[in-house]
C-alpha cells in the first residue's frame, strides 16, 4: 500500500530584519526600505508518520496572499501519495487555475512542493542533494547582505572583510543609484579593497537599456564575476543582448515566477548566468525542470536567496555554481550551514537538513492544519 498525506500545517511567519536595508529601488523612489521577510512554512505528515518541511517567502508584499492561497488549494493534496510530487504539484496548480500559473499562485505552492522533496529525501535517509544526484559536496559561496546601499563604503568594506574571514569566498554589492558616478566610485573602492577576489554587483533592475550598456562598458575594467539585473527583470531581449555584447557575464532571473518566464531568456538567446529562485519559480519541481533546460544551453547557475534550499539544488547542477549567502533566516532554524575555504558545504543530515526553531514558532502570526493532525 502506498503512503498518503495525512495533514499539512501552514504557518504565516513575520521575521523582522536586524537593520532595514535599501537597494537601488529605494534610492530611486520605487520602494521603501526592507524591514522584514514574510515566510510561508509547510509541515507535511503522512499516514506512515513521515514528515517534511518547506517554505517560501515574500519581501514587502505578498506574504498574506501566499498563505491565503495555499489554505484554499492545499486540501487537494490530502490523501495523495507524497512520492508523486509532480502530480501533486499539477493538482495544486489546477485547483488555483483561475489566478494563473505564476506570481503568488506558484510562490504559495512552492512551500508545499519543497516540503514534499524534503520528506522524500528524509524517507530515503539522504541529503536532498544526494537524492537528486549531486555533482559536488560543496559550492562556491558569496555574500550579499553586507553590500546594501544604506551602508557607507567603509561599512561595506568592514562587512566584506568579516565575510571573508568567516570563510565566504565572494562579495556582492548593490549599484543602480541615481548618480552613476557614485556606483563606479564604490565599485572601484571595493575592487581595491578585495584585490583580485571575486566581486559581483547588482543593479536591481534600475537601468534602462542605454544606461545599462554604458554602465556595463564602464564596469568591464573591474573584472567582475557578474553584473546582476541591469534591466527590468522581464526584459529578456535586453538581457540577452547585454549577455552577448560584454565580456563580464550578465546575471538575472531571481524575480521570475514560472518556467515560461525563465524560458523567455533562453528563447531570446541569453548567454549569461541564470538565477532561478525555487520559492519564487514554484518550488523544487519547476526549478529542476528549468535547470535541465539551462544546463542543456550551457548556462552557469547562481540561485537567488534561500541558501537552505538552493545549496542542495546547486550541488546537483552539472557545472560549478555559486550560492548566495544571507544569514537573515538563521533564527528560524536550529542548524547552521558549514562554510569555509570560500565554499558552502552540503549538510550530511537527511532532507534539507534543517529543523524549525522555537523562534520560528514565536514569530508565527497565524497557523492552520489541513487534514487529520
Amino acid at each position: 500500500m502506498a503512503d498518503a498525506i495525512r495533514s499539512l500545517t501552514l504557518s504565516h511567519v513575520v521575521l523582522p530584519l536586524p537593520t532595514p536595508v535599501s537597494d537601488a529601488k529605494v534610492l530611486t523612489g520605487r520602494q521603501k526600505p526592507l524591514t522584514e521577510s514574510v515566510l510561508l512554512f509547510v509541515e507535511v505528515t503522512t499516514e506512515e508518520g513521515h514528515q517534511g518541511m518547506g517554505f517560501s517567502y515574500s519581501k514587502r508584499a505578498g506574504g498574506p496572499a501566499q498563505y491565503t492561497h495555499l489554505k484554499e488549494v492545499a486540501e487537494v493534496a490530502i490523501g495523495q501519495d507524497p512520492a508523486d510530487i509532480d502530480r501533486i504539484y499539477q493538482s495544486l496548480m489546477w485547483a488555483g487555475a483561475s489566478v494563473g500559473r505564476s506570481g503568488v499562485a506558484t510562490q504559495a505552492v512552492a512551500a508545499l512542493d519543497v516540503a514534499l522533496w524534503d520528506l522524500k529525501a528524509r524517507r530515503a535517509d539522504l541529503p536532498l542533494a544526494k537524492l537528486l544526484g549531486s555533482y559536488r559536496d560543496s559550492c562556491r559561496v558569496y555574500n550579499t547582505s553586507g553590500g546594501f546601499l544604506q551602508a557607507s563604503l567603509e561599512e561595506i568594506k568592514d562587512k566584506a572583510s568579516a565575510s571573508l574571514e568567516a570563510g565566504i569566498g565572494g562579495i556582492k554589492i548593490k549599484v543602480g543609484q541615481p548618480d552613476w558616478r557614485t556606483d563606479l566610485d564604490r565599485v572601484a573602492a571595493m575592487r581595491e579593497h578585495l584585490g583580485d577576489g571575486p566581486l559581483m554587483v547588482d543593479a536591481n533592475q534600475q537601468w534602462d537599456r542605454a544606461t545599462a550598456r554604458r554602465m556595463c562598458r564602464a564596469l568591464e575594467e573591474h573584472d567582475l564575476i557578474w553584473i546582476e539585473e541591469p534591466l527590468d527583470a522581464w526584459d529578456a531581449i535586453g538581457h540577452a543582448d547585454l549577455s552577448r555584447t560584454f565580456d563580464t557575464p550578465i546575471a538575472t532571473g531571481e524575480m521570475l515566477t514560472s518556467v515560461p518566464e525563465h524560458m523567455a531568456l533562453l528563447d531570446a538567446g541569453y548567454r549569461g548566468i541564470v538565477q532561478p529562485d525555487a520559492p519564487r519559480i514554484g518550488g523544487i519541481t519547476p526549478f529542476l525542470r528549468f535547470a535541465t533546460l539551462a544546463a542543456h544551453q550551457g548556462l552557469a547557475l547562481a540561485p537567488h536567496f534561500a541558501m537552505e534550499i538552493h545549496l542542495h539544488l546547486a550541488a546537483a547542477y552539472p557545472t560549478e555554481p555559486w550560492v548566495e549567502h544571507f544569514e537573515w533566516l538563521n533564527p528560524l532554524f536550529d542548524e547552521r550551514i558549514d562554510i569555509h575555504d570560500g565554499r558552502m558545504w552540503v549538510p550530511d543530515r537527511p532532507g534539507l537538513g534543517f529543523t524549525l526553531s522555537e523562534r520560528m514558532r514565536e514569530l508565527t502570526v497565524d497557523s492552520v492544519t489541513i487534514g487529520r493532525s
